[in-house]
């Protein structure tokens, strides 16, 4: 009732459970999930890899609209940080409190489906600093987003480290005295680089790799 009194909004199905959820999403696309962790069967983390999984990136790029998948929004609480970080290498664009006022929820489902956006609500980046200890953990994945980031030129580290903080293009255009259109260059630039579905997942890397510190 809430997404649908939105004018830019509108619920184009609903599931139960992970296996429904898969099922829904191949016969009935959509732009965002909003997506549980704890459910009957395959459960939020599993049913996230999976959606995703039919969406994965062309090599040394990235994939681009319909083709890039829906962007998922995972449902959390703070006391479990093993699911957090499941969903957080499962793929996960942005994280809500099962609790949050209704203006949140709205907020974050904007905020994900614009790809290029600065992560707004304020539970994603509360939970990155939360599990921050567990993504530096050395694992294949973060020696390979590791990798990735030194394959950087300096300006693009330097336009990644400024988007790692939460700044939107024209705050790091202010900043490096450079023009919007050239920041947009960079930061498309970073994301084909890292393979990173959108800024959040670029977000996600510069924890994992020690750009950002809580």
């Amino acid at each position: 009732m809430l997404i649908n009194s939105q004018p830019d909004l509108r619920v184009v199905s609903e599931a139960a459970t992970g296996d429904a959820a898969v099922r829904a999403l191949a016969a009935t696309p959509a732009d965002v999930v909003m997506m549980d962790v704890r459910m009957p069967g395959m459960d939020g983390i599993e049913a996230t890899r999976r959606i995703l999984a039919d969406h994965t990136p062309p090599a040394g790029g990235r994939a681009t609209g319909a083709a890039a998948g829906p962007r998922i929004v995972v449902l959390t609480t703070f006391d479990l940080d093993e699911y957090a970080l499941a969903a957080i290498h499962a793929g996960a664009s942005g994280f809500l409190l099962k609790d949050a006022p209704p203006e949140e929820l709205l907020e974050a489902i904007r905020t994900v489906h614009r790809g290029d956006a600065v992560i707004a609500p304020s539970t994603t980046r509360r939970l990155l600093d939360h599990v921050a200890p567990l993504l530096r953990q050395p694992t294949p994945e973060q020696h390979a987003h590791a990798e990735a980031v030194a394959r950087l030129t300096v300006r693009e580290r330097e336009v990644f480290g400024l988007i790692a903080q939460g700044l939107s293009n024209p705050e790091i255009a202010a900043k490096l005295y450079l023009s919007e259109a050239t920041v947009k260059t960079h930061v498309g630039h970073i994301l084909a680089k890292l393979e990173a579905r959108d800024r959040v997942q670029a977000v996600v890397m510069a924890y994992e790799t020690g750009i950002v510190r809580p």
